[in-house]
């Protein structure tokens, strides 16, 4: 089937056939849907190689959203950087699910986003500057947003599977903030809460996002702007098999030391 025709395939089946959607790949350009009913497995696959885009181009992803790719070489497949927008706010057409990654962080660049984890309580919203971790397997569901909403998302392996959970309703009863998916906790980072501290480049300050403590120092995330007076921090790193370098203002950038 032509890739256009996904999204209207699992729509069809889910309504005239009722088959479930159990998984989908890769959320930011979907090539497969998994899907089953009264124990008939379908794997739906798009005939045509994946879409290439290059550093400006959006496409349309998992559950309506809009994905750019931030690193469009995905350093060989190892990680995947994406610009994530909605632009018209309201309820998320998403679902409760988790993906099967080594590492997963979400940075609310602009607007708000309501959303829910296992584990973790009531659903909480994001604010920009906010940011989390999502430790492997964890379930959680995008609730509703603001219009304009912008999320960086930057996790590893580039392509990975997102898996529908049908069974677990969220919020779920059980609260435990400190249990580990995996090896890592989840992280929920507040920047009204954060406090500034000297970062490495002279002539700067960053606020530690809880990575690195979180992941047992698999990787690291900070917020860093250039102290009054300093040259901007957007002027001094770049990208490159080890970091991660995104600038989110002329005053701040977002800095990820990747797995």
């Amino acid at each position: 089937m032509a890739k256009e025709d996904l999204q209207s395939w699992i729509d069809r089946m889910q309504e005239q056939h009722g088959f479930r959607l159990d998984a989908i790949f890769p959320a930011d350009a979907p090539r497969t849907a998994e899907m089953s009913a009264d124990g008939v497995r379908l794997r739906l696959e798009v005939d045509t190689p994946a879409m290439e885009t290059g550093e400006g181009d959006w496409v349309t992803g998992r559950a309506g959203m809009q994905y750019r790719d931030l690193i469009p070489s995905r350093l060989g497949g190892a990680v995947i950087a994406s610009h994530i927008r909605i632009p018209q706010g309201g309820p998320v057409p998403d679902y409760v699910h988790y993906h099967e990654v080594d590492f997963q962080m979400i940075y609310c660049k602009a607007g708000w986003v309501k959303v829910v984890y296992e584990d973790q309580g009531d659903a909480f919203v994001m604010q920009a500057g906010d940011c989390v971790l999502q430790p492997p397997t964890i379930r959680h569901q995008v609730l509703e947003c603001s219009d304009g909403l912008e999320v960086i998302e930057v996790g590893c392996p580039a392509e990975h599977r997102t898996l529908v959970d049908h069974e677990l309703e969220l919020p779920n009863a059980t609260v435990n903030p400190e249990r580990l998916f995996e090896g890592q906790r989840f992280v929920r980072h507040q920047a009204q809460q954060a406090t500034w501290e000297p970062w490495s480049v002279k002539g700067s300050e960053a606020r530690d996002l809880g990575i690195a403590c979180a992941t047992q120092g698999l990787a690291d995330a900070r917020v860093v702007r250039a102290i009054s007076g300093m040259t901007p921090l957007n002027r001094l790193s770049s990208t490159s098999r080890s970091t991660f370098h995104f600038p989110l203002s002329p005053e701040e950038s977002l800095v990820v030391r990747l797995p």
